[in-house]
């Protein structure tokens, strides 16, 4: 009897949440009308996203009316919809990171719309390491990052530096394109590779790497690209409603400038007024216990101020006024 009696609860709440969120839906200018009417015995309807026949990336139009890159654009639609908690991860921390990114892209002279590609490298996730070993926002693989510029050792791993790893992608990207001359096909370089790319436009007498026949990693990854733009872009268009206080907001820091060895990080960070936890996580660049600085090289540590890691949710202000509901 208990067990019926916590079933039905359990049903019931989940009635209700399903119903508020359609009401929520309902509610929103961008919801489609066309599905008030459908009669489901589920309390949720699902239903997929509508494929533009055309789409804008860095200043190309890109038309989706062929079957192929219909159905390839419709695929990564889906896939950004219902994987509801690392898409809303990312509208959260695009909040962070974009206001980051997108002054460096401007400088560097690369499109605002390559910001995608840290959305679909890392779901914007600092930290993230793969399988393969590539790390940080953009997905560095050792060699790679420090054919661009980056110091990786067991001490520094700049890899998993916001700023600096973002000025190496922009280097990668402004070669690309000098090779290309057109953004998705160095889009399909940074996940294939440009050896890759170059002999497959070669073999197969294409001019587009979005006319190649590919691996399934490389093939699909220049449209979540697109579809990472469009739902980032209009998230409540896809059922996505956040308020304010859901967005992450960017932590303001102090920065201390060291030429000179730390012997001991756990000491320097109680000295900063933080946690050594605190200081790995904004200084994830610093690998070890140590900064082992024999060269007298520059560095710049990123300390948290009290006021911003205890930052009042409802005084949090979008980076992009679409994001959020009013």
């Amino acid at each position: 009897m208990r067990q019926k009696i916590h079933h039905v609860l359990s049903t019931t709440i989940a009635v209700i949440c399903a119903t508020t969120a359609l009401m929520a839906l309902v509610s929103n200018k961008a919801f489609d009308p066309i599905y008030e009417s459908i009669v489901s015995e589920t309390p949720v309807c699902t239903a997929p996203p509508q494929v533009p026949q055309d789409c804008t990336f860095a200043g190309d139009t890109i038309r989706l009316v062929r079957y192929d890159l219909r159905e390839r654009m419709d695929r990564e639609l889906m896939a950004f919809c219902y994987m509801h908690s690392s898409t809303m991860l990312a509208i959260k921390r695009a909040n962070r990171y974009f206001p980051v990114i997108e002054p460096i892209l401007h400088e560097e002279g690369i499109p605002d719309d390559l910001k995608y590609l840290a959305v679909v490298e890392s779901n914007l996730d600092s930290r993230a390491k793969s399988r393969a070993g590539a790390v940080g926002l953009w997905q560095f693989m050792t060699a790679t990052g420090r054919q661009y510029g980056l110091e990786v050792n067991q001490n520094i791993d700049e890899r998993y530096h916001v700023e600096k790893s973002t000025r190496a992608a922009c280097r990668y990207l402004r070669e690309a394109y000098n090779r290309y001359g057109d953004w998705m096909s160095v889009a399909a370089s940074y996940n294939g590779g440009q050896g890759r790319i170059s002999s497959q436009l070669k073999k197969q007498m294409a001019n587009n790497a979005m006319d190649l026949w590919l691996v399934e990693e490389t093939s699909r990854y220049m449209f979540r690209l697109l579809a990472a733009k469009a739902i980032l872009s209009e998230p409540q268009r896809y059922g996505f409603l956040l308020r304010c206080e859901q967005l992450y907001p960017p932590i303001v820091c102090q920065y201390d400038t060291v030429k000179t060895s730390i012997v001991n990080l756990v000491q320097y960070a109680k000295k900063q007024g933080i946690s050594y936890a605190q200081l790995k996580d904004f200084n994830s660049w610093l690998r070890g216990e140590t900064l082992q600085n024999a060269n007298h090289r520059t560095y710049i540590i990123s300390i948290p101020t009290r006021e911003a890691m205890y930052y009042n949710p409802k005084r949090t202000k979008p980076h992009n006024p679409r994001w959020v509901v009013d």
